[in-house]
């Protein structure tokens, strides 16, 4: 995160907050995390479907494959008699399940076969819980929008409260969003997020032009989680 977020970069983000608070009613909080999720159950599954894996590899492999490992194992004469392939199946599958398991313990990797609707689900789900820590009712008129970054998941999101929210669209927020998850993959996380907040704040200058009594009820600066 620090490398992608300069101290340039967080001025820039802070004074781009500060003149849109300026401009409009509402106010802005940005949070950027490094990710939002650890993702340990995706790689749970995993594990899991590889231990499934092993019964069906069981059932398709040729029997000379079965025969030719019986003859290595046990001697030309041995027979696999129930309690060995019990117990060889109970052997490959925990054999399966932890080598997937300790496998997936690096993270690039996890996060790499995480499904991209995971993903955007997780993102959503923590935005939202801090929206509700950071900005909802924090705020006179509940005129207060998030502009979250998760970094590791290249995703980000807006949310909006109560009177910004019952006069814009979700859709709306889309040219903000997308100027900043573009940046970020160019890996100028900096530099999008400035830009989509002076996009956020276009939109609250429209619909929530400033008033002559407009305080700043939220913090300016970036929140790095």
């Amino acid at each position: 995160m620090v490398m992608q977020l300069s101290a340039d970069d967080l001025q820039r983000v802070t004074e781009a907050v500060a003149k849109a608070e300026r401009e409009s009613d509402g106010e802005i909080v940005t949070i950027v995390a490094r990710r939002s999720d650890a993702y340990h159950d995706v790689a749970l599954h995993y594990a899991i479907l590889a231990m499934l894996l092993v019964p069906a590899w069981w059932a398709v492999v040729p029997q000379s494959w079965i025969d030719w490992w019986t003859g290595l194992l046990l001697g030309w004469n041995g027979e696999l008699t129930r309690p060995i392939v019990m117990l060889a199946m109970f052997v490959k599958l925990i054999a399966a399940f932890l080598f997937v398991r300790l496998l997936l313990i690096w993270r690039p990797l996890r996060l790499a076969l995480t499904p991209g609707a995971t993903k955007s689900r997780r993102v959503h789900r923590r935005a939202v819980q801090l929206f509700r820590s950071s900005c909802e009712l924090k705020t006179r008129g509940r005129t207060g929008v998030l502009i979250y970054l998760s970094l590791e998941e290249h995703r980000a999101e807006i949310v909006a409260d109560r009177a910004i929210a019952e006069q814009v669209e979700a859709d709306v927020w889309g040219e903000a969003m997308a100027v900043l998850v573009d940046e970020v993959k160019q890996g100028r996380a900096g530099q999008g997020l400035a830009l989509a907040v002076e996009k956020v704040g276009a939109v609250l200058h429209r619909v929530l032009p400033a008033k002559h009594d407009n305080p700043d009820e939220l913090p300016n600066r970036v929140i790095l989680l």
